[in-house]
């Protein structure tokens, strides 16, 4: 019997990249996004639409809709970005702040949470965070919003690890690098396959023993 993945943001970038090459390795892929893209569909594979991971009604809904399967791995994937500086900060500025929130700091709780149940021992979970949220490693400045929702993805990620763990379940906190995607308007130094490549990999050496662990896609372990 093929392993189960489902995976957040699937219709662009590395959620697709993600769906394709995980289908490939003989996974069973159920992708989630808000809306399907064409590029999704030609995949062929099982896709949920309508899932907003900030929503919990929706979010409550996905998990009816898959009760009783069993979910191997699920990849948190979706995200949304703005850039905002010191001197952008108004009162649009600070909704968006809000949003990335929600998004990128809530959004992989309450999909865990919400999917827990189709979780059992030996499946994993990986969260797509950024280094962008690591403290040591910013030397740039700037970007408030974002840096701050990926730090407080960073933590939500360390304590699921902690909580999950009795029930044998490992988790991963994944940098997929500066990849060419819409979110970078793709001015990145890697493409979105390579990445997801990366991603796997970390996924596929995830265990109890080093649950918990911050890295780059490339293996690198990644400064809090």
């Amino acid at each position: 019997m093929s392993q189960t993945v489902l995976i957040t943001g699937s219709n662009r970038g590395i959620g697709l990249a993600l769906c394709q090459q995980l289908k490939h390795k003989g996974f069973h892929v159920i992708a989630t996004c808000r809306q399907r893209s064409n590029a999704l569909v030609a995949l062929e594979i099982e896709i949920i639409e309508n899932v907003d991971v900030s929503d919990q009604k929706s979010l409550l809904s996905l998990a009816k809709h898959l009760s009783g399967r069993k979910l191997s791995w699920l990849i948190n994937n979706a995200g949304i970005a703005n850039g905002i500086s010191m001197d952008r900060l108004n009162e649009d500025s600070i909704v968006s702040c809000k949003r990335m929130f929600e998004v990128n700091s809530l959004g992989p709780l309450l999909t865990t949470q919400a999917l827990r149940d189709n979780m059992t021992e030996g499946s994993k979970v990986g969260i797509i965070t950024s280094r962008m949220g690591s403290m040591d490693d910013n030397d740039s400045g700037g970007s408030y919003g974002y840096r701050m929702s990926k730090a407080a993805v960073n933590a939500v990620g360390k304590s699921l690890s902690v909580d999950l763990k009795p029930q044998g379940i490992a988790v991963a906190i994944l940098h997929p690098g500066w990849v060419k995607t819409d979110m970078t308007n793709h001015s990145g130094l890697m493409e979105v396959d390579e990445s997801a490549l990366g991603l796997i990999a970390r996924m596929e050496a995830l265990t109890l023993e080093n649950t918990g662990s911050f890295w780059h896609s490339n293996g690198e372990l990644l400064p809090w």
